[in-house]
């Protein structure tokens, strides 16, 4: 999700309770060497939440495994949030965001990814479809290397004009998820992409939470707090993480 990213804005402040959470298969992954080493630097123009955070691809394994306790993601998992956005008149507009973990990798700025897919659905039409990549490093925090989001309208594809992909046309991967997310650590980037207008951060909101859905609680809740200073006027978005489980509310 996405958030997000682009700036994920299209459903921010919808209500997001979640449906179902349904693992269909699993693969087991096992670790070993990563790609040569191509760190990203820090182009300028990027104050806006710091630096953009180096990585080193030797600390990523050869073969990726999700397994971050807060953003869990092992092949053939699919995560469903439903809610509603609200429209004009008071009108709750149904939206749903499917996100399905494949088993298919992909090798970005020297890194093997796993490859994730996103539907945005809302009043039972697709109104973008993304591809995601994302790999874990040694630490434990999860980066983004990338993002394909096609755009529809009327169930027609219009383009995908905000894709871009780590270490193409100066885009430089960011970090989804921290290892040890901790409350008072400073912003960080989720990517950067100039040549798409791209800027996505984040920060740790809280953590250790009680939160509740409906009838569903959850303890120890990671709350983070994501905006996008290309995009100010889209307002801030906070999302819940649950430990095990993943987003759980936005």
């Amino acid at each position: 999700m996405s958030r997000q990213r682009r700036a994920r804005t299209t459903w921010l402040g919808a209500l997001i309770v979640p449906a179902v959470l349904v693992a269909t298969s699993a693969v087991a992954a096992a670790a070993g060497g990563g790609g040569s080493a191509k760190p990203a630097g820090s182009p300028a123009g990027t104050a806006a939440c710091g630096p953009v955070q180096v990585f080193d691809a030797t600390t990523f394994p050869g073969i990726p495994a999700i397994t971050n306790t807060f953003q869990p993601m092992a092949p053939g998992t699919q995560f469903l949030l439903d809610g509603v956005v609200v429209g004009k008149n008071g009108v709750n507009h149904p939206h749903r965001i499917q996100t399905t973990v494949t088993d298919l990798t992909k090798v970005l700025d020297g890194v093997r990814t796993v490859v994730i897919h996103e539907q945005d659905i809302q009043d039972g039409q697709l109104q973008e479809s993304e591809l995601y990549f994302v790999s874990q490093d040694r630490s434990g925090a999860i980066w983004t290397f990338g993002e394909y989001p096609e755009e529809y309208s009327g169930g027609k594809l219009t383009g995908a004009p905000a894709s871009w992909l780590s270490g193409v046309a100066g885009a430089h991967a960011g970090i989804a998820m921290q290892g040890s997310p901790q409350a008072g650590t400073p912003v960080y980037r989720q990517g950067f992409a100039p040549a798409v207008g791209f800027e996505d951060c984040a920060s740790v909101f809280q953590t250790g939470q009680h939160v509740c859905n409906g009838t569903t609680c959850y303890d120890n809740v990671l709350i983070t707090d994501e905006f996008a200073p290309n995009a100010q006027s889209s307002g801030h978005q906070r999302k819940y993480y649950a430990p095990g489980i993943g987003t759980v509310k936005v």
